[in-house]
């Protein structure tokens, strides 16, 4: 049995698809038919119906032209391009037996050739007589876009790959002029035909040096020398991705007013605020059906959490889940930190240490484990106690987002706002809201919020988190 029952070709525009296309349509026994998942024509901008099925069948039904083209006789395929059909981007990269070829250019040289493109309106050349020819402009802001739009497609591309445990055919622009390279490929799809030659009958159209088809080479140049190439400041993300946490949430009894609280942040004191709203006991322990049953009989309710600083919520992490002795602590993660970091505790000590030194420096040990554990450096669990606030919403985004995110820092300010959404009037927020504030305040320094900043440097850079100051009131 053949390894693969079609193929797709992953690329975008401009990038010689076309070219590839027609030679492996000079296969015997392949058939490449076009875009077909283009939303805008089905195969070409003729409309031609593929395999039986037009453009409004296809539309209908995109899966069912999928099975259709797998079917076939011979080997079959498309190209699919980032902007085509979504719905079958995920049945299509599962299936191991289509055969995935990723097509990719110079992102400068496809930016440029289809800026001219567009100018000429001349997509395809088969005679050179013919050839349309315009400087163009070159625009920053809609390169940066370009080149985001394909990191994105490509990261996509690649990680649906991985979590099939697939391998992909890559070619480069520059590899479609090589007959070798291309009758490597039909060896590897399973093909037995070879091409003796290239399909030429497409030209290329754009010839010459790329800083000859702009007007503006110089501005090119400089916007070109500001971009990380190798994205330099990235912050890799080890975290796990994690839920949504939907029975953490609790409501007020009667209004429309929902917290999505992140561990390690205010939520006893946002719990007492929302108690207040109606005066009566909050509404809690949500499943996803409860909550959504409360959506439908709230009509105009409003959701909302809070960020607290990256250092303040470390420190309660540390004071509440390891030097503390009670419910929610972590007596097994307290002693491996006791042994592994140098966390100097004693084993039977509740709570902040009273000589500040020594409180001090378990939370920069602490902070080491942080790093390390935020890291994937760790035997330990990134617990939600103290996972980056980015990667908590990211979970609580899965299930449905909250109407506002709010600061600890501008509380007393902004519930009154949420409260006025939902058509509630808002008890006065008492503030208080940090228990640990004091002990925090006796050691914080420098290089607290250095080793912080190096923890969670996505989530300062994400919210815009200055250096820690005391939480006013």
């Amino acid at each position: 049995m053949a390894e693969f029952d079609s193929f797709v070709v992953l690329a975008e525009m401009r990038t010689g698809s076309n070219f590839l296309e027609a030679n492996l349509n000079a296969l015997d026994g392949v058939r490449c038919h076009g875009e077909a998942f283009n939303p805008h024509f089905i195969g070409t901008p003729k409309d031609a119906p593929i395999l039986g099925t037009d453009r409004a069948a296809r539309d209908a039904d995109p899966l069912a032209l999928l099975a259709r083209l797998r079917a076939a006789p011979g080997l079959n395929g498309f190209r699919y391009f980032g902007d085509h059909d979504p719905r079958i981007f995920d049945a299509l990269m599962a299936e191991p037996r289509i055969a995935k070829i990723v097509l990719t250019r110079n992102p400068l040289d496809s930016y440029v050739s289809h800026r001219i493109a567009t100018a000429t309106g001349q997509w395809k050349l088969t005679d050179p007589r013919h050839a349309k020819a315009a400087l163009v402009r070159f625009e920053p802001e809609g390169f940066a876009a370009h080149l985001q739009r394909l990191r994105e497609t490509q990261s996509r591309i690649r990680a649906a790959l991985q979590r099939g445990g697939q391998t992909a055919f890559h070619l480069g622009y520059e590899d479609l002029q090589e007959v070798e390279v291309l009758n490597g490929l039909a060896a590897w799809l399973g093909v037995e035909a070879r091409l003796e030659g290239l399909d030429r009958s497409l030209k290329k159209q754009n010839p010459g040096s790329v800083t000859d088809k702009v007007e503006n080479p110089e501005e090119m140049r400089e916007a070109l020398a500001g971009i990380d190439r190798f994205d330099l400041d990235r912050t890799p993300e080890f975290e796990p991705r994690r839920g949504p946490m939907v029975p953490r949430y609790f409501a007020a009894a009667r209004s429309g007013l929902l917290c999505m609280p992140l561990k390690s942040g205010p939520e006893a004191a946002l719990a007492d605020w929302l108690a207040a709203v109606d005066g009566a006991p909050l509404r809690t322990g949500f499943t996803q059906k409860t909550l959504r049953d409360w959506q439908r009989s709230h009509p105009g309710h409003r959701s909302f959490t809070v960020l607290r600083h990256p250092v303040a919520r470390a420190h309660a992490a540390f004071c509440e889940r390891i030097l503390a002795r009670g419910p929610g602590s972590f007596a097994e993660i307290r002693e491996t930190l006791r042994r592994q970091f140098a966390l100097e505790i004693d084993p039977v000590a509740e709570g902040p240490d009273p000589d500040p030194a020594r409180h001090r420096a378990g939370f920069l040990a602490f902070l080491g484990f942080l790093k390390a554990n935020l890291g994937g450096q760790t035997a330990i669990r990134v617990d939600a106690a103290w996972a980056s606030q980015g990667a908590l919403l990211q979970g609580i985004a899965g299930f449905d987002s909250p109407d506002a995110v709010l600061r600890e820092a501008d509380l007393a300010r902004d519930l009154p706002w949420i409260a006025a959404q939902a058509g509630c009037e808002a008890p006065r927020w008492a503030g208080g809201s940090d228990p640990w504030q004091g002990a925090l305040a006796a050691i914080y320094d420098a290089d607290i919020e250095r080793a912080a900043r190096a923890v969670y440097g996505r989530d300062y850079s994400r919210f815009g988190f200055e250096d820690w100051r005391p939480l006013e009131g």
